[in-house]
């Protein structure tokens, strides 16, 4: 299984997490097993895709997984990319129904992640995605972390140790680093059908692949679009 290659190629250097998209309270309690096996130290859960589902439901799904994990969990809470999600109120209360549920993995604003640190009393580890949009004012705002995607997660890491120093310098230093890679990362986030299209191509120039398949469904890339994430990928460098 690819985690296990994951978990066999970085051999304890740094924390395995594994996201589960099983779409049952048995499969993801099947999976979060698996992965704990593997060597995972948490999972994120994502909500099955299922729209108009009663918050309190949501809650009991994520919780008998939680319930069942051998390692704490986490959920993936993005409504408005997946059209499913809990409000800041359901997350305290899963939380607090279910103490191994003490991650939580946010695509949102830098306001909404100051918002629910007070609301959760700093409860729960936060972090956010949005392939590390507002990623040094989500930090500030109390986030532990990004969750980015691939594309350019090598200087988001500079970003974070920079940081994560504690220093005035450190502190000028990724935020000198973060507006070269902003840029790309507003290009990539304009909408979930542009990341869909064109991350990949960025990622795969900087791994030196030549061929590069899009995510299915997603409309047909345009010369243009494949032009701009070329020289992105080039301004980055290879990895």
């Amino acid at each position: 299984m690819l985690m296990e290659w994951v978990a066999e190629d970085i051999d304890g250097k740094v924390p395995l997490t594994v996201t589960v998209a099983e779409t049952s309270i048995a499969g993801q309690i099947e999976f979060v097993k698996a992965a704990a096996a593997a060597g995972a130290a948490w999972a994120i859960l994502q909500p099955p895709l299922v729209k108009h589902v009663p918050e309190s439901e949501l809650i009991r799904f994520f919780g008998a997984v939680a319930d069942a994990s051998p390692i704490p969990v986490g959920i993936q809470n993005a409504p408005e990319y997946l059209g499913i999600g809990l409000s800041h109120a359901g997350i305290k209360a899963l939380h607090r129904a279910h103490r191994n549920f003490v991650i939580v993995k946010l695509e949102t604003t830098a306001v909404a992640i100051a918002r629910l640190k007070v609301e959760t009393e700093g409860a729960l580890d936060i972090f956010n995605g949005r392939d590390g949009i507002e990623m040094i004012d989500s930090i500030r705002a109390g986030a532990v972390g990004i969750i980015p995607g691939g594309e350019a997660f090598d200087v988001l890491a500079r970003i974070f140790d920079h940081m994560a120093s504690g220093t005035e310098e450190g502190m000028k230093k990724a935020e000198r680093l973060y507006a070269k890679v902003l840029p790309l990362l507003i290009f990539l986030m304009e909408s979930m059908d542009t990341f869909l299209v064109y991350g990949k191509p960025v990622l795969g120039h900087r791994l030196g692949i030549a061929e590069i398949k899009p995510r299915i469904p997603s409309t047909p890339a345009s010369p243009f679009g494949l032009e701009t994430a070329k020289r992105y990928a080039e301004a980055l460098g290879k990895l």
